[in-house]
């Protein structure tokens, strides 16, 4: 699927969806809300020759965890404003396409109702203002089913206006949100924001749950490094879509930073603009194990539900095999060891 066709999928969103709901979803940190894939356009490629007949392979392990190709969706949040059903219709989509999904800390879904459609899901966890209730909402997600934590550390500062923020949506299932606390615990926690992480909660997470535990939002080598040396099992270098502040590097920019600050040590995924084939054929060639893909599914959501989904994720798919052998190489592993791609203008 091109960035042509995810913005037609885009703009059969907008025409299905209240102003307000289409609005948030594209916001960001400045209002540029293509930057991150214009940044991933500006990679350049080194294609190998001579390697023989090649057989493109994009099945790969994430934790372990098998997947048909390194496409994840990533955690959102208000997908119940893209479609009734919110994240039962991406995990159905992700179990179509045979990939995994990060569950929103934010999600008006139960765990119970994610988990039945099959596919492996991890917990995005942001550190609520009442502490004992992250450590209650992470034992529920393991209980239910979560393969990891999905810890997320950075700080979004969204450019909408004041309409447009979740908490000012008109009352209505479309803003329901921490389905997974009891109404009591989702009245002691109020409007108040979520908690700037440490590490010592990477550690807690890990203990609490017995579940590795990821960093989501990583944009510098050293803070990758002081994540894993903590018990991060792995990193996600991740910009939250844009959304974070203005003028900070992509998530691009920094990937390859990160990648030879983690080594071995633990596993790097990418996300935010990732919107073709040829994208995750770059973040891959760079180092990344895997990439998570966001508004994308969420526009597809709205226009086609699980069924849109899950041609989104084989369709980037499709193009990621395509683009291993135009590229000369069989897997991602092959193009990182090629050293295959190299970021423009940075």
């Amino acid at each position: 699927m091109t960035r042509a066709e995810i913005e037609r999928l885009r703009e059969r969103a907008r025409a299905l969806l209240p102003a307000h709901v289409f609005d948030y979803v594209a916001a960001t940190a400045d209002g540029s809300s293509e930057a991150e894939a214009d940044r991933w356009d500006a990679v350049r490629f080194r294609p190998a020759a001579l390697r023989g007949e090649l057989d493109a392979q994009v099945a790969t392990t994430v934790l372990g965890t098998p997947v048909d190709h390194p496409i994840l969706l990533a955690p959102m949040a208000q997908q119940v404003a893209a479609h009734p059903d919110g994240e039962i219709e991406m995990a159905r989509a992700a179990a179509a396409s045979g990939t995994l999904i990060g569950v929103s800390t934010n999600t008006a879904i139960p765990f119970a109702r994610i988990a039945e459609q099959g596919a492996p899901w991890w917990f995005q966890t942001y550190l609520l203002a009442e502490p004992a209730l992250t450590w209650a909402l992470a034992e529920r997600a393991a209980e239910a089913g979560a393969a990891a934590i999905l810890l997320t550390v950075e700080l979004t500062a969204l450019r909408v206006e004041p309409h447009v923020e979740p908490v000012n949506w008109p009352e209505g299932p479309a803003r329901a949100r921490l389905a997974n606390l009891t109404a009591d615990e989702r009245a002691l926690l109020g409007d108040r924001p979520a908690r700037n992480p440490g590490l010592d909660d990477i550690a807690r997470l890990r203990d609490v749950t017995g579940l590795p535990v990821v960093v989501k939002g990583v944009l510098r080598g050293d803070d990758a490094r002081r994540a894993v040396d903590a018990g991060a099992a792995g990193v996600v270098v991740s910009t939250h879509g844009h959304r974070r502040l203005a003028g900070s590097i992509s998530a691009v920019d920094a990937l390859g930073e990160v990648v030879e600050a983690v080594g071995a040590d633990a596993e790097v995924s990418v996300d935010s603009g990732i919107r073709d084939g040829r994208h995750v054929l770059a973040a891959l060639a760079l180092g990344a194990r895997a990439v998570f893909v966001g508004r994308p599914a969420w526009w597809a959501l709205a226009a086609d539900g699980a069924d849109g989904v899950a041609r989104l994720l084989d369709g980037m798919a499709d193009e990621l095999r395509l683009a291993l052998l135009q590229a000369g190489v069989a897997t991602g592993a092959e193009a990182s060891a090629a050293r295959l791609a190299r970021v423009t203008g940075w």
